[in-house]
């Protein structure tokens, strides 16, 4: 059993042009972007203004969630409802049956046999319910008192309000909905979390302990508190008003100025393949190499990623020189491009120049610890239609293959999704056509 062979069954991306692979595939496709000036809050105190959002108009999570499970939308923040919406997605992609789907029908994978381990972020409190809190904690001279904060403001706080916010409540109201009974986990390790996560929802059905995990991960930092942390690190991209916000990311190019945010990520279906051949299912890909390490210096260390490619490459059983397209962070960062552009070249020497690159933040931001999901789907969407989606905005990438194009036509049947994060994990996984 410990090499039971995974494959990707189902996709479950949810970013800002949409739920589920079909809108983002197509725009990836298309070429376009989602980014847009910042519609949620008001951004005109912050140097970066825009963000790629998932609309009102495109999302309510009360209209996915099964009807039973309503009144907890209540307690969801928007991760969770990200989150849900990326679980159903996925599980309707894969053709399941879960109670999300069909109450009343047997499910496809037996609830003791169906794992789930999401990758979540740093959920910031909406603001509106601590302001509600903080306003009843002023002193006589109308400034905030701890004192006052203790004895009664945080009364004020909706009681369930904690609820609404530890990150491991992703997990569980997606378990809950699907009744995954079987092992469950949350990983908080920034843009990291969501590659982490399929690698332990392998190693889960590798030995045997689950025939099939809903993994990944979702995060949206589009809110005041979540977005001033971000600005102070010092990685978003200042903005002008005459620019044209799809234009600001630019991957590994020389003129690039820093990243800008999205939100959303998604789920995926990972399933034992002798699971997925007993109900017919038709994989996307098959999960061949997975890999973590840790930088020491995370914003500037090319070594760490290094390695987590090498040992990818290594478990997968894959030479460098098959690997036909790669999906990096390509976050617009300038010191951690450099980090991904030096380690892409340590492994791929002069075929780092030939081997074409999929960017992802461009179109949909970046997701955070959703970014992993993100890119894992477009991967695995892009072997399945043996193509490359189109590349916006770079102009030059100094000796790789990431410059701005169209969509072409291209036989893939290995590509490797590397990610690095701002806590300095790294991961790398291979994935391989079933074709």
């Amino acid at each position: 059993m410990a090499r039971r062979r995974v494959v990707i069954t189902g996709l479950g991306p949810v970013t800002a042009f949409g739920v589920g692979i079909d809108p983002l595939w197509n725009a990836m496709i298309e070429g376009r972007s989602a980014i847009k000036r910042i519609q949620r809050f008001n951004p005109c105190g912050f140097p970066c203004k825009i963000a790629a959002e998932l609309s009102d108009d495109e999302f309510n999570v009360r209209k996915i969630v099964p009807k039973s499970h309503r009144k907890a939308t209540k307690v969801m923040c928007r991760d969770t409802e990200l989150a849900v919406a990326a679980s159903i997605a996925a599980v309707a992609d894969a053709k399941l049956i879960t109670p999300a789907i069909d109450p009343e029908a047997k499910p496809t994978i037996d609830p003791p046999r169906f794992g789930c381990q999401v990758g979540a972020g740093l959920i910031a409190a909406d603001v509106d319910e601590l302001t509600a809190a903080l306003v009843t904690s002023r002193d006589e001279s109308g400034k905030f008192d701890l004192h006052h904060w203790g004895e009664s403001g945080m009364e004020n706080l909706t009681p369930l309000w904690l609820l609404k916010y530890l990150p491991n409540m992703l997990a569980s109201h997606v378990t809950i909905i699907h009744d995954c009974q079987g092992p469950s986990n949350s990983i908080t390790c920034c843009e990291a979390s969501s590659g982490l996560s399929m690698g332990e929802s392998m190693r889960v059905i590798q030995r045997g302990a689950a025939e099939a995990c809903l993994s990944g991960g979702v995060e949206s930092k589009i809110n005041p508190m979540a977005f001033l942390r971000q600005h102070f690190t010092d990685r978003l991209a200042a903005t002008r008003e005459d620019e044209d916000p799809a234009t600001v990311v630019s991957p590994f190019d020389p003129n690039a100025r820093g990243t800008v945010l999205g939100e959303g990520g998604g789920l995926i279906v990972l399933e034992a393949l002798d699971s997925a051949e007993a109900r017919g299912a038709k994989p996307y890909a098959e999960l061949v190499g997975f890999a973590s390490t840790q930088s020491y210096d995370p914003d500037a260390n090319s070594e760490g990623i290094t390695d987590a490619m090498q040992l990818a490459l290594q478990r997968a059983e894959v030479e460098p020189s098959q690997i036909d397209a790669i999906t990096p962070f390509g976050s617009g960062i300038p010191n951690v491009d450099a980090a991904e552009a030096a380690a892409l070249r340590n492994i791929f020497g002069s075929r780092a120049s030939q081997t074409p690159l999929i960017t992802t933040i461009p179109n949909v931001g970046n997701c955070n610890a959703g970014s992993g999901a993100v890119s894992v789907a477009v991967a695995a969407k892009a072997i399945k239609e043996n193509t490359l989606p189109a590349r916006l905005n770079t102009t030059s990438a100094d000796g790789l293959d990431a410059e701005a194009c169209p969509s072409r036509s291209r036989e893939l049947n290995y590509v490797l999704v590397s990610c690095t994060s701002q806590g300095g994990q790294n991961v790398a996984m291979v994935l391989r056509s079933m074709d």
